[in-house]
Formats: structure tokens, sequence, C-alpha cells
């Protein structure tokens, strides 16, 4: 009878693990849908809601509270417990997700937007976390492979399901369509996962967390004063990036300034906001880094191949966003060997190696011309998807790996972070490089003109000129990448990490 029990204590765990998890896709499909699906309904909510002046805000606005929350929620998460952080980010973000739907104007679209990001800032990285918890670090990469297939069925699904939600509803069902997923996600984790999910390997780590439970919370507010402060001339300064160049450079110095008094004040605090500690291991810093960078070489094929490929080449947009939906298969297969990449080759390796092959395709963009196969981009894309797959699910997993048991939290949250502001910014800096190097080799070509011939629907033929043009724009943002790409490659030679990591 004693010799059954633990088996029984077992499989009743197991049976919670995988309620819990079924919570966990669904969350990530609900938060990774809503950027696929939203950016479907725009033109929609633009024309209804006559907001064409601040249509950026409705997606900045997201990305603002999201960004500014993670690290605050993941310092909760480490302090209160996953549980109810999780929870009431879920209930933010469905909140925010009803309000949405209801807006009756513009401005209250981008308040319940912003609401809707600060759900978001909860819900993104606890999912990871709450996979580290529950799995041990052997199983984790096999776990978040199948978490993954939750963001690749929404990069699939969401721009499909969003237009025949805007076709036979209205783009107000963009925003509910949350709600359903939002209740089922809370139910699930508000009954299956508890204290005894934490997957703790012995004595100590459990007294750890309980001498955190009773630890009176205290807030880092210079901190978390000082990070918002840093965000929001950051993610501002890239709005304003390609129309007032010189407002964007003052934001961006005073973004340096506030980073610069961060790193002080957090090294003085008792209990930081964003310890740094956690950034004493130079391994857990270049991953860290080398998922940022990459996050951001991602925007670079996603927005420039169906540019590419529709002004150049006069595709029609299904067919070339074809290109994305390449890059998203690509990366949910390629997330299933990382357990066995983990086992058997150095990380700093392997990121090197993938970061190489990566460089050699854009290399090859960065000149070519005008007779460059189609095939090759859904090719380059596929590709990328996979190296890109493989960087970031091997990175969250050795961040997590390397942190201490009162830090997986924060040290995810911060992870979560740094793809989110990787990717906000590039797409800020690429657009800026492209309308500079379009606005330096146009000549007398009206400006709208090469505008407008961008799009193969909009009915401007698009003459030798004009795509000489176009095609140097291109490749200055290829260029842009390849710098993005050294710079990584560089950090992870830095790597004094000559092991596998067990």
């Amino acid at each position: 009878m004693t010799q059954q029990q633990p088996a029984t204590q077992t499989a009743h765990q197991t049976g919670h693990r995988w309620i819990v998890m079924t919570a966990v896709f669904l969350a990530t499909f609900m938060t990774s849908v809503e950027v696929t699906i939203v950016t479907t309904a725009l033109p929609s909510i633009i024309s209804e809601l006559h907001g064409l002046a601040f249509q950026s805000w409705i997606m900045s606005a997201y990305l603002l509270t999201t960004a500014i929350s993670t690290p605050i929620y993941g310092k909760l998460a480490d302090r209160l417990g996953r549980k109810s952080v999780f929870l009431w980010g879920v209930v933010v973000f469905t909140l925010g997700s009803w309000l949405s739907g209801l807006a009756p104007g513009i401005h209250l679209l981008i308040a319940a937007r912003a609401l809707q990001g600060i759900g978001a800032g909860a819900v993104m990285p606890l999912t990871f976390t709450i996979i580290a918890d529950l799995f041990e670090f052997k199983e984790r990469a096999r776990v978040m492979a199948f978490n993954n297939t939750a963001w690749g069925l929404s990069a699939l699904i969401g721009p499909m399901l969003g237009g025949f939600l805007v076709d036979t509803l209205s783009w107000h069902w963009v925003f509910y369509v949350n709600i359903p997923f939002g209740v089922m996600v809370f139910v699930l984790v508000w009954f299956g996962y508890g204290p005894k999910d934490r997957n703790l390997k012995n004595a100590r780590k459990e007294k750890i967390r309980e001498r955190h439970a009773q630890r009176k919370l205290s807030l880092d507010v210079k901190g978390i004063l000082l990070l918002a402060a840093t965000l929001v001339c950051a993610l501002v300064g890239v709005q304003y990036l390609e129309t007032q160049l010189i407002v964007s450079v003052v934001l961006f110095v005073a973004a340096a300034l506030c980073l610069a008094l961060l790193v002080v004040t957090e090294h003085r605090a008792a209990d930081p906001l964003i310890s740094p500690a956690m950034f004493a291991n130079r391994t857990f810093t270049i991953q860290m880094l080398t998922v940022s960078l990459v996050s951001g070489v991602l925007i670079a094929y996603q927005v420039y191949f169906p540019i590419w490929l529709q002004s150049l080449y006069r595709m029609q947009p299904t067919t070339s966003g074809m290109v994305v939906s390449a890059s998203s298969i690509m990366w949910l297969i390629s997330s299933f060997f990382v357990a066995m990449i983990l086992r058997k080759f150095v990380p700093k390796y392997v990121v090197l190696v993938l970061l190489g092959i990566e460089m050699v395709f854009y290399i090859i963009l960065s000149v070519a011309g005008l007779s460059f196969p189609v095939w090759m981009f859904y090719v380059t894309a596929g590709i990328n998807g996979a190296i890109i797959g493989i960087i970031v699910s091997m990175g969250t997993i050795l961040v997590q790996h390397l942190s201490t048991p009162d830090t997986v939290g924060s040290a995810t949250s911060v992870l979560t972070l740094g793809r989110t502001l990787g990717q906000t910014l590039l797409t800020g800096i690429y657009g800026a490089t492209l309308n500079f190097t379009l606005n330096a080799h146009r000549g007398s070509i009206p400006f709208s003109t090469i505008s407008a011939s961008i799009s193969s629907e909009s009915g401007v033929a698009s003459t030798p000129e004009i795509s000489a043009v176009i095609l140097q724009g291109l490749h200055s943002v290829f260029f842009v990448v390849i710098a993005l790409l050294a710079v990584a490659i560089a950090l992870n030679l830095l790597d004094p990490n000559k092991r596998i990591i067990k």
C-alpha cells in the first residue's frame, strides 16, 4: 500500500500538470493571436473610428504597456507566487479585450488596448515560468516545443480568423473572441495549478521558496519608474524615427540616461526590480542579448520579404504572405529538436553555426537583383524560422536553467521584455533605414509614387527606375540585419561556456 501511494500521487500530479499545460497553451494562443488578428482588422477600425492620425498607437499602446509591466510581474511572481499573478493578468487581459470591443472612439480604444497590454505583461512571460515550474530541465524543451505550436497556429489562423470576423460580423469581434479563451484559462489554472505542482528538486529550494513567501513584499518604486521612463522614451522615439528625427534622437538620449540611472539604482536597491546578480553569469547575459537580437531579425523577413515580392515581382498579398507561413511552420518543426541539441552539443557552438548560416543568406539578399528567384524567399524564410526557433527556444531554457530558484520568474520576464524590445525597436530602425535610402536615391521621382507602387494591388505601375530605388532600399534593410547578426556572433564568441549544459 505504501509502495503504491507515491505512484498514485505522481499520476495525480501528472494529470494536474497537463490541465495546467492546456491552460498555458490556450493563454499562449490568446496573447499571440492578438497581434495577427488585430492587424487584419486595422483598416476597418481606422475607417469606422476615423483614427488614421492615431493608427500606430493601436498597436504601440499594447506593446508599450506590455513591455513596461513584464519585468514588474516577473518580480511579483517570484514573491507572491505564479498562480495569483497569472490569474490577475488573465482577468486584466480579458477585461481589456472586452473594453476594446466596446470602444466607441479611437482614444478609448487606445486606452483599452493599453489595459490589454498590462494583462499580457503577466500572461506572456509566466507561461514560460510555469513550464519551468512543472517540468525538469530534460523535459522542458519537449514541452516548450508543444507550447510553441500555439504560437504557430496563431500565426497561421490569426489573419484568416480576423478577416472572417470582420467580413461576417464586425471589427469588434476580433477583441470579443478573446473573452471565452480568457474564461477557460482562468478556470483551468484556478482549479488545476497549486503549490504542489512546483518542480522543486530538494528541501533547500523549498526553504528558499518559503522564505520569500514570508518576506514582506517591497516594490522597487525607483526601479519601476526608471524602467518605465526608459521604455517610454525608447518606444516613443521609435514612433518618431521616420517623421521627426531630432525629437527621436532626444528621446533616445533620454532613454539612455534613464537606463544608466536604472543600472545604478538596481545595484543599490535592497530588493531590485531587475537583479544585477542575474547578469553575473556571462552565458546568461549573452543568451539574453542573443535572443533579443534574433527577435529583431525576425521582423526583417516577416515585413520586407512580402514587400519585395509585391513591389518588385507584383505578386498578390495572399501569395507573398505565405513567406511568413513558411517561417512559422519551420519554427514549429525545429523546436522539437531543441531537447536533442541540448543533450549533444554545446549551446555556444550551435548558436555560432546557426547565425553563420543565417548571415550567408542575408549577404546574398543584400546583393540580389531583380532576377533573384522567387522560391529562394520561401527557402530563406523557412530556414530563418527554423534557426530563430531553435535559438529562442534554447535561449529561454538556458536562461531559466542558469537562474536561481527565486529569480526564474524575473529572468523569464526580462527575456520576454528583450524579445518585445528587439522586435519593436528594430521595426522602427528598419523603417527609418528604408525611407532614408529611398529619399536619398529617388531623384525626381515623387515619394508618393514610390509609396503607391509598394502594393501590387494599388494599380500604380512599377517602372524600372522605381524598382531600382525600392531594391536599394531593401538592400539597406538587409545590411542592418547583417550588422545585427555580426554583433550576435561576436557576443557568442565571448561566451566562456564550452561544455554541454546539464
